[in-house]
């Protein structure tokens, strides 16, 4: 889930976007004010008077060991193309993975003709360290490989090394995750959407929070999700979704397995596109990358106002355009990753 302030700055450029400059500051204005957003409110408490979210979305209802939980379920073709690169090979080319080796080291030893670990094989004093580490790298997981490339201190100078070793596994292992809160901290989860690659198809899972008695119900949903070789994607996530999570099952009473392979999209964003883009944030990111205009958005700051109503007046119109937001976040993870892999390669 984005950051409010975030949700906040990007919301308003979407809506500005395309107007003059006399309705543009009155369009902000209204906004700032909330009166745009108060009318959407009640809009959607009219259109959908009556309704459950099982008349307009796929909803099933599924057991958990804390109890039942509400399940919308979106599918989507897709053909995710993390091609070969033959990263192991390229990873050989990297010493600065190798103990007491940094950007001057490695450019003095390229210089002199060791320009792959192999070589240093034949190095007086790299060649036991340069051994170890093939025999390693061979035996490594692809978690491990992950943990290597980010315990390195030079990692952040070879970013592009975290996006390229995502070949080493399988795309089915990727969950693209995101989450909506009635706040910053120490609320309740009130959605935790999944999305998996499925044979030629990408398919979102939403857990979505009916009432405060049922958020164990929807972690533990979303924790089925994971196995031993899942890789969380997210945006922001590193900083704020698993955290959250984290810190959700323990007052819940659960004992997650959360300390997975992570892929923040949000660093390799700003990595590669930070000098192109107004800015890095995900909406902005789907626009200029991939045309993607969305309408009827909510910022994060109104989202726990909207559930409030939706408890309140048994009406499900506030929090339809909530579950459609989180739906497109876990959707566009996938294009990014796709994305962000075919540039660093």
């Amino acid at each position: 889930m984005t950051d409010y302030w975030e949700h906040e700055e990007y919301l308003r450029n979407s809506l500005l976007g395309h107007l003059d400059s006399h309705d543009k500051e009155r369009q902000r204005k209204r906004n700032l004010s909330g009166s745009y957003f108060e009318d959407l409110k009640q809009n959607l408490l009219i259109e959908y008077d009556n309704k459950s979210l099982k008349d307009v979305m796929d909803c099933n209802v599924e057991k958990t060991s804390f109890g039942d939980v509400l399940k919308i379920t979106t599918k989507e073709k897709i053909d995710l193309n993390i091609y070969d690169n033959d990263f192991r090979s390229q990873i050989n080319h990297n010493l600065k993975l190798l103990p007491r080796v940094g950007l001057k080291t490695e450019e003095n030893l390229k210089n002199k003709g060791y320009t792959t670990i192999e070589s240093l094989k034949s190095h007086d004093k790299y060649s036991n360290v340069a051994s170890k580490f093939l025999n390693e790298i061979d035996e490594m997981s692809f978690s491990e490989i992950v943990e290597l490339l980010n315990d390195n201190r030079y990692t952040k100078k070879c970013r592009d090394n975290l996006l390229k070793c995502i070949s080493l596994t399988d795309c089915e292992n990727f969950k693209f995750m995101d989450i909506e809160t009635k706040g910053l901290s120490n609320v309740p989860i009130i959605l935790i959407g999944v999305a998996e690659i499925k044979g030629n198809e990408i398919v979102a899972s939403q857990y979505f929070l009916r009432d405060y008695t049922e958020e164990p119900n929807i972690i533990e949903a979303y924790l089925s999700h994971l196995d031993e070789d899942s890789v969380h994607v997210t945006f922001n996530g590193k900083s704020f979704d698993v955290p959250f999570i984290r810190n959700r099952c323990m007052y819940n009473g659960i004992k997650p397995d959360l300390d997975l392979p992570h892929l923040d999209l949000m660093y390799f964003a700003k990595n590669l596109w930070r000098d192109t883009l107004p800015n890095c944030q995900l909406q902005t990111i789907e626009r200029e990358k991939f045309g993607i205009e969305r309408e009827g958005d909510v910022p994060g700051q109104y989202i726990p106002g909207y559930y409030d109503t939706y408890l309140l007046e048994n009406n499900i119109g506030p929090v339809v355009p909530i579950i459609e937001h989180n739906c497109q976040d876990i959707i566009s993870l996938a294009y990014f990753l796709e994305k962000m892999y075919e540039d660093v390669n």
